[in-house]
């Protein structure tokens, strides 16, 4: 009788959590609206918000992103529809940006340009799904990654490829590598509520303390997490 009345107390926690969460996202929803008013170009864009996309929270975040900071280079990984709402900015808003997207299968790609017309500067990086050895724990990656991604970014917005129980999306490490404390940047990690993507968030953040890098975070939470690391200049973004 005991355990069974644990049982009922512990799925009574989690279905008030769930509630919490999704009270939370629809928040984010309203913010998210309120944002946009006034950009015709992103009110009209036709967006698939949530499941495997962003959620509200991560929309709001990269719409403020976009519209108060202007990054010139953006690092797209997972092409999708984020991909699309860059686009449109670039073609509005950040007419001198360059958008730089990573998608891990090519079918989907060309189905995706038969629907959505990207800007000029948007350009499409093909690396295949791969997988590789991270502390011990398998891990999809981009095969080609580090070869045909070269340069650093002011904008980098991470949410490919398709996830991991343990290091997933652990190919920006590399880039995180490069990295010194002259950089200037905001990184923009989508899903960080699930524990592969906390494993290689907490990896970035070590290696940017290593590096002697100051940088703040912040956590966007609606019914999942997207987490904010950028530097002095930027520091605004983790408090939107």
């Amino acid at each position: 009788m005991v355990s069974k009345i644990k049982k009922i107390i512990a799925e009574n926690k989690v279905r008030q959590e769930e509630q919490i969460y999704q009270a939370k996202e629809l928040e984010w929803a309203h913010i998210y609206h309120d944002s946009i008013r006034g950009k015709k170009w992103i009110e009209l864009l036709p967006l698939n918000i949530g499941r495997w996309a962003g959620n509200y929270s991560f929309f709001y975040v990269l719409n403020r992103i976009l519209s108060d900071y202007k990054p010139k280079a953006i690092l797209d990984l997972g092409l999708g529809e984020s991909s699309k709402f860059i686009s449109a900015y670039l073609e509005n808003y950040l007419l001198d940006s360059k958008h730089t997207i990573v998608e891990q299968d090519e079918e989907w790609a060309k189905e995706f340009q038969l629907r959505v017309s990207l800007a000029k500067s948007s350009n499409i990086v093909y690396c295949p799904i791969t997988t590789r050895e991270i502390n011990g724990y398998k891990s999809n990656s981009y095969d080609g990654f580090d070869e045909k991604i070269k340069g650093k970014f002011d904008l980098y917005i991470i949410d490919g490829p398709f996830g991991s129980e343990r290091y997933s999306r652990y190919d920006i490490i590399s880039k995180i590598e490069e990295l010194n404390s002259e950089d200037e940047f905001i990184i923009l990690f989508d899903d960080t509520d699930r524990r592969g993507e906390k494993d290689t968030l907490k990896e970035i953040i070590r290696i940017l303390k290593n590096k002697k890098i100051n940088i703040f975070v912040g956590n966007y939470v609606g019914n999942k997490t997207n987490t904010v690391l950028a530097t002095n200049k930027y520091k605004f973004a983790t408090s939107l």
